[in-house]
């Protein structure tokens, strides 16, 4: 990708690059991918405060429940959210009326609704173990509610929130699915952008100069997120006691409206998509599911949905496999102390490699494998394994983040008593970390399997036209004319909707505590 970028004809070009970037074309890209994804940060903490403060620091009924519920968006696949917001948005749908289908507005709503999880999680998490001494000690002074907000519990809560807005903006910067599904070609950001330069122009040298310039950004982004988590697992260190949650009292009445319009946002989409998908006609039934086992009106499709979906498991499979593997192997190894300065900084080097997927969209990563893996001896552009390496090097990174800090928690005395008494290294792998970390071994197989699943960016460059998965499909029908073809696209939603929260809401109850938590 760097040679593509900044090489021209064998030789260091650096301006055809910058050339790129100096299009009025570029500009428009890059400005609406900032602004987009800057005013959805922002909605996003708004609404995401008030929503963390009724979730971690009252006592609800139903409280886990409604922090399952918030967790729902972010584990679905952004083509599916995409949809759902389709489905509320057209004029036949519940807010039809306002006339936000295929607007920019539509994009940062879905934006917001797919990243409000993170800022619950990861504010919430802290918010939880604030010690509430200070808060009550500078009511004893007088401090109003909102003072005491305002000048103790938000510093205080500071690195969290910086860290929760840096990778929301990320998230948002690299919003294919939605941008695609719910802008098509009138409103494009980076990742867009970069699709309909090698598909449709085939101007890779063009990509491949935005692919650099998305790389530097969102790298940035995940260091500024990396430091703000370094700070925030200080500061829980920090809490002498942990909160107790109260009762509701009047003056929660304010972020119990913002909660509740937060909420809302949840919901509606969700049942947008699950009412639509059940409306046949002017009736009610199961007749677009049924329609699965087509290739839908005027033969959209090229194989049924259900052969979609059983290319999409077969696929998720062999990506888990693969992920989990590799996955283990590296946490394995960076888990490890370094006995002198030069050991650890290679170790840390080390797990900054394998954690560049995070810092390269899934867009980016499709590209580069669509322009490597295209000739001898690497030729893999026919190989049903394409598609599966790449979407095991998008879980791989999950995979190390949720099994390395488990492993670095295990006492090295342990191993080396072990050792001591003659047990091989595999033997020591079994006896002292396997019961130590199955259990993390499940849920990061249950990370790669949903995100392979739903994984949608690297896929529509590398999947072949008579293999589709699951994703690329739903895409494919809603960009078809009929209403056969958008009914089926609704009810294929729903099902890979279904199947990737019953595999992460398996995952949370396997995961121990927030070790894991991205």
């Amino acid at each position: 990708m760097v040679a593509r970028g900044l090489w021209t004809d064998g030789r260091f070009d650096p301006l055809a690059a910058l050339e790129v970037l100096t299009r009025s074309r570029t500009h428009q890209v890059l400005w609406f991918t900032v602004w987009s994804a800057a005013v959805a940060t922002v909605v996003t903490v708004l609404l995401g405060l008030p929503l963390t403060f009724v979730l971690y620091r009252l006592r609800l009924p139903g409280r886990r429940l409604l922090r399952a519920l918030v967790m729902m968006p972010f584990v679905m696949p952004t083509v599916v959210v995409g949809v759902a917001f389709r489905t509320l948005l057209v004029p036949s749908g519940l807010l039809g009326a306002l006339g936000l289908d295929g607007t920019p507005a539509a994009i940062v709503a879905a934006m917001v609704f797919f990243n409000l999880a993170v800022v619950v999680r990861t504010v919430g998490g802290m918010w939880e173990n604030l010690d509430p001494r200070r808060e009550q000690a500078a009511a004893t002074l007088g401090a109003s509610p909102w003072h005491a907000f305002r000048t103790v519990t938000l510093p205080a809560l500071a690195p969290a929130v910086v860290s929760a807005a840096s990778v929301v903006f990320l998230f948002c910067a690299t919003a294919f699915g939605i941008v695609l599904t719910l802008g098509g070609l009138r409103y494009s950001t980076v990742e867009t952008e970069i699709y309909q330069l090698t598909t449709q122009f085939l101007d890779l040298q063009a990509a491949a100069a935005l692919s650099l310039l998305q790389l530097v950004v969102v790298t940035g982004l995940l260091v500024a997120a990396h430091r703000g988590r370094t700070s925030r697992a200080q500061a829980l260190a920090r809490s002498s006691a942990g909160s107790v949650a109260r009762r509701p009292a009047l003056r929660d009445l304010p972020q119990l409206v913002l909660a509740g319009l937060a909420l809302l946002l949840v919901v509606a989409p969700a049942a947008a998509l699950v009412v639509g998908s059940l409306q046949v006609g002017d009736g009610w039934g199961l007749g677009h599911y049924r329609a699965l086992q087509t290739t839908g009106g005027d033969s959209a499709l090229l194989v049924p949905v259900t052969e979609a979906l059983n290319n999409s498991w077969r696929v998720a499979v062999d990506a888990t496999l693969l992920a989990m593997v590799l996955g283990c192997l590296v946490a394995i190894v960076v888990s490890r102390t370094g006995r002198s300065r030069r050991q650890r900084r290679t170790l840390a080097v080390l797990d900054g490699v394998f954690m560049l997927p995070l810092g390269v969209s899934a867009v980016t990563l499709g590209f580069g494998f669509l322009i490597t893996l295209n000739q001898p001896p690497l030729d893999l552009r026919s190989s049903p394994w394409l598609v599966p390496i790449a979407q095991a090097m998008v879980a791989l990174p999950l995979v190390v983040r949720t099994l390395a800090p488990v492993l670095r928690s295990v006492d090295p005395r342990q191993r080396q008593a072990a050792a001591s008494l003659g047990a091989s290294p595999l033997r020591v792998l079994a006896t002292v970390d396997l019961p130590t970390v199955w259990r993390p071994l499940l849920a990061a197989t249950g990370f790669a399997f949903a995100v392979s699943l739903g994984e949608f960016g690297a896929t529509s460059f590398l999947v072949r036209p008579d293999r589709p998965t699951m994703p690329v499909v739903i895409y494919q029908l809603i960009g078809r004319p009929g209403e056969a073809n958008y009914g089926m696209a609704l009810a294929a939603s729903v099902v890979l909707a279904v199947l990737t929260v019953t595999v992460m809401a398996l995952v949370e109850r396997l995961r121990l505590g927030s070790v894991g938590a991205f």
